[in-house]
């Protein structure tokens, strides 16, 4: 079949033949994503699924969708690309199962002000990744060139997770009760919030990324900075199918303060205590460098945890077995106590 060509469209920066090399190079990272369900290969109008219901009798869909935010910046800056696309699923996937949802496909979308099929492909290469460690499909995407509009080293990317759950099987924040223990599943760092201070606090594109730095145990900001959002999909889904869990809070932009009251209902507050929070070296090293307050650290990082969990007093060590048991380091943060204030740290 003979490829499209447009000499025109070329000389005005968009490379059609860019793009076909792009969707070759991408195959063989979509590839590794192929779960029963996925229908079709790349280069369609539509990605297809086809649903396996098994035992679900009443299946809901969930939806998600976020992108990487300017942590990209710092992508630019360490010209490391094969990361990022895990952030992209992680951020969509991470919050579909605060529902319970298992989830079942992805599509990004990636716009570049040049299309360097290499580096697409690198890009393409981690959100593959992400897609492995949370056991759902690449299902299709899109990549748009856009000269003018993005600088030719530049690029942004977003897209959307879809999961399903059973009707039945929903969790419901409404069954939290005062008592209930409050677990915390520990965060590779910073994820994907929280960058646009990380950069205007470290000043990123006038230091040098690369020289190692004793309070972050001697590994360099970028790749600190750099490194890839956790995804919790396996030992999350694990513990729902023996645990029975109240609620789930994904601690995204926001932090503590914004995420975790989410996950509550009316007039009940999460009492965590903050020497059970494993505080990571860079958020240490953040807070000191912009003499943030500690207030505005706990409302905009994670802070060392990614993803709080409620449960009833008698499941707690049930469950710090099974997360342990699924690679998670687990902490119990706190109670769940009746009261207006959200949460409560002390």
């Amino acid at each position: 079949m003979t490829k499209s060509y447009s000499e025109s469209y070329k000389d005005a920066g968009v490379d059609i033949t860019a793009g076909y090399k792009a969707v070759e190079l991408m195959k063989e990272h979509v590839a590794r994503t192929m779960i029963f369900g996925k229908t079709d290969s790349l280069g369609g109008f539509g990605g297809l699924f086809q649903l396996e219901l098994g035992s679900i009798k009443e299946p809901v869909l969930v939806s998600g969708t976020d992108g990487v935010g300017t942590k990209l910046k710092m992508a630019f800056l360490t010209d490391k690309h094969d990361t990022v696309g895990i952030d992209c699923v992680a951020m969509c996937v991470n919050d579909i199962i605060c529902v319970g949802a298992k989830p079942l496909f992805f599509l990004d979308y990636i716009a570049v002000g040049k299309n360097i099929p290499e580096k697409v492909s690198r890009i393409v290469s981690g959100v593959a990744e992400g897609c492995v460690q949370s056991q759902c499909a690449l299902i299709g995407g899109e990549t748009a060139e856009m000269p003018g509009f993005y600088g030719e080293q530049e690029y942004d990317m977003a897209g959307f997770a879809v999961g399903i759950v059973d009707k039945s099987e929903i969790i419901n924040k409404a069954n939290v009760m005062p008592g209930d223990v409050i677990l915390g599943l520990a965060s590779s760092g910073i994820h994907s919030n929280g960058f646009s201070l990380v950069r205007k606090v470290l000043d990123v594109e006038n230091i040098d990324l690369s020289e190692p730095i004793s309070k972050l145990k001697d590994k360099t900001l970028g790749e600190v900075l750099m490194e890839p959002t956790r995804i919790y999909v396996k030992p999350v889904l694990k513990l729902l199918e023996n645990v029975n869990v109240k609620s789930i809070a994904n601690i995204t932009g926001g932090g503590f303060y914004e995420n975790i009251p989410r996950a509550l209902p009316e007039n009940m507050t999460a009492k965590i205590k903050k020497s059970a929070i494993p505080v990571l070296p860079i958020f240490k090293y953040i807070q000191e460098k912009g003499s943030i307050s500690e207030r505005d650290m706990y409302n905009t990082f994670n802070m060392g945890i990614g993803m709080v969990i409620t449960i009833s007093k008698e499941d707690e060590e049930k469950a710090k077995n099974i997360l342990q048991a699924s690679g998670e380091e687990v902490y119990t943060l706190g109670e769940v106590i009746r009261s207006d204030d959200g949460v409560v740290l002390w």
